[in-house]
């Protein structure tokens, strides 16, 4: 049985001994950043009684454009296309169990430590399921060649080719910021894109960031978690370590997503709570959980990459 035991010193023995301090000391905790940037807010209110599905209808242009009219000939006609975006609701939770003992033993609140934990798991676990939606983009770019300091190729397949071998810059911000504009990729903000990644692939440039209090207001009040500066070319920057780095060859790098509006859905049946287990064993078994039921999907992720809002500095290897 897995759980937390008065009998055995590291799952329980060790919350009660005749120096034990006070302070309840946590494991380090990653920067969860992702799941703020979930922007398609219409899914959010979906609640209960709804079905485990959420869609959402994606109207393209019209095939041809208008252009001008002569007195006799006739009004043209065209039409345009619909494309329909899915999320699939989930159930998530996890659960520690403990037995009465643990309970009236130790000298630590054993609920409360356990609330704290199991908080904390809940936050990854969204925060997991968030990124993988983000990563689930077509749109990828990479160093041309694979070591270009300057110029960038981008890949609408969602798997890229090329080994990124470099450092990232600036550079290569500029030239992916130009590739969304091009695409007509509407910004974050309303006037900048966002890029999100871990601190290391944001080292060789960060001394070169628009400080933050001379973008917004009220300084540190109006920016987002995590985020550490803006670069000329129109683009935010925020950290996070709570997805581990891609591990990719030589280190020179790691995955970094540009964002535009409209970028993954987040839907809620039942947002993330604590449950408390019903005793059992004539109140001997115990136990805490977190309980969600949700999803993330990715907005738009057409073949093509046409109308794709996510572009990722990504690698082969």
């Amino acid at each position: 049985m897995s759980g937390q035991f008065w009998g055995t010193d590291n799952i329980g023995g060790y919350m009660y001994n005749d120096e034990l301090s006070d302070v309840l000391r946590m494991a380090m905790q990653p920067m969860t950043r992702f799941r703020q940037l979930c922007d398609a807010k219409d899914a959010a209110s979906k609640g209960l009684h709804a079905g485990e599905e959420y869609n959402w209808n994606i109207y393209s242009d019209v095939e041809t454009q208008g252009t001008t009219l002569n007195e006799q000939t006739a009004m043209p006609e065209t039409n345009f296309t619909i494309t329909r975006g899915s999320l699939t609701m989930n159930e998530f939770g996890n659960s520690v169990p403990y037995t009465g003992i643990l309970d009236d033993m130790s000298k630590q609140p054993v609920t409360e430590i356990i609330n704290q934990v199991l908080k904390k798991d809940a936050v990854k676990a969204m925060e997991a399921a968030a990124h993988a939606q983000f990563d689930a983009t077509l749109l990828v770019v990479t160093a041309a060649s694979g070591t270009s300091a300057t110029e960038v190729t981008i890949e609408t397949g969602g798997t890229p080719t090329a080994t990124n071998n470099i450092a990232f810059s600036n550079d290569h911000v500029k030239n992916i910021v130009v590739e969304m504009k091009e695409r007509d990729i509407p910004t974050f903000d309303g006037q900048n894109y966002l890029a999100i990644g871990r601190p290391r692939s944001f080292k060789d440039f960060k001394d070169d960031l628009e400080a933050i209090h001379s973008y917004t207001d009220t300084g540190f009040g109006m920016i987002l978690k995590g985020e550490i500066g803006r670069n000329y070319d129109g683009c935010r920057f925020m950290e996070q370590t709570g997805i581990a780095s891609e591990g990719w060859t030589n280190s020179k790098s790691d995955a970094i997503f540009f964002l535009g509006e409209d970028t993954v859905a987040e839907a809620m049946a039942i947002h993330p709570e604590m449950r408390g287990k019903i005793p059992s064993d004539y109140g001997r078994s115990k136990g805490v959980a977190w309980y969600a039921v949700g999803g993330f999907g990715i907005v738009h992720n057409t073949a093509g990459a046409a109308q794709n809002r996510i572009v990722k500095w990504a690698s082969a290897a």
